[in-house]
């Protein structure tokens, strides 16, 4: 991931508890570029000894329909131990755009066809794809521009460079209660407890919108099951503690915790989802 993302937070946060529980040093090794592709083969052909571990965002399931060669295969490669959180995308556009709603954000889109340019956090990234949604399902036209994670696309959002962004709650959380930010929508089903004034998507303008951003902790193929387990019960136990519980809540993120079968179960089901978002919308990359 990149430095400052959700899924850096959530790495930091679990690996300063499992050196607590395991006694053994994690060290948080941030591989961003490629929509996650660069950490997550690295992961894929590393030795599956428990040592090496991926937390995986939305992406991993993306990236399987978003590229036409990969070099794992995401539900071969990896073995599931845990859904940690899941965390909505904010749809926010910089204080000099003139909409507040995402009816009005929509209207001035359709006013000016491909001049509002929105900002990702990388190809295939939750970001992107939850503004590609968007723009099929509210048919409008805009530009998106990719940045290396997401803390360089929220430099762009925040100094007016793009007019819009659908960054995770985590990330853009600190600049919203600094007033930087306007929000206008949030991506998941549910309105957040973090933001509760802001409308969801769907009730705002685009029913029937959806799309969150989650986190996994996976292992490479092979790992053994008592590894996985262990593993598996340490980030449940860490997951529960008080501390992490509110630093990651006020980070913005929902706290799952799952067995490791859920999680395979998850990841299939969210690939059949993305694979039809990006035929729909006609996303290529090589």
């Amino acid at each position: 991931s990149s430095p400052g993302g959700t899924s850096d937070i959530l790495a930091r946060i679990l690996a300063h508890k499992l050196v607590e529980r395991l006694g053994q040093q994690v060290v948080v090794d941030n591989r961003a570029g490629a929509g996650g592709t660069i950490a997550y083969d690295q992961v894929a052909k590393s030795a599956p000894d428990g040592y090496t571990l991926l937390i995986a965002p939305a992406s991993i399931t993306i990236n399987t329909s978003m590229y036409s060669k990969l070099p794992y295969n995401a539900m071969r490669d990896f073995a599931p131990i845990s859904l940690l959180a899941a965390a909505t995308n904010v749809l926010c556009v910089h204080p000099s755009v003139p909409a507040a709603s995402v009816k009005a954000l929509i209207a001035l889109a359709r006013s000016k066809p491909g001049t509002l340019v929105a900002g990702s956090a990388g190809i295939g990234t939750s970001p992107h794809l939850s503004l590609e949604l968007f723009k099929s399902m509210a048919g409008i036209d805009m530009v998106i521009v990719h940045y290396k994670g997401s803390g360089q696309g929220m430099i762009a959002l925040l100094s007016g460079e793009n007019a819009l962004a659908m960054p995770t709650l985590p990330t853009v959380s600190p600049h919203l209660k600094a007033g930087k930010i306007r929000p206008v929508g949030v991506s998941a089903a549910k309105r957040s407890p973090m933001l509760p004034e802001v409308p969801t998507i769907a009730e705002a303008g685009v029913p029937g919108y959806e799309a969150t951003n989650w986190f996994s902790l996976l292992a490479p193929a092979g790992t053994p099951q008592p590894i996985i387990d262990r593993l598996q019960q340490e980030i449940i136990r860490a997951l529960r503690a008080a501390d992490v519980r509110e630093r990651l809540v006020a980070e913005g993120a929902d706290l799952i915790g799952s067995t490791s079968d859920e999680l395979a179960d998850y990841m299939k089901s969210e690939t059949e989802k993305w694979a039809r978002v990006i035929k729909s919308a006609g996303i290529k990359t090589e």
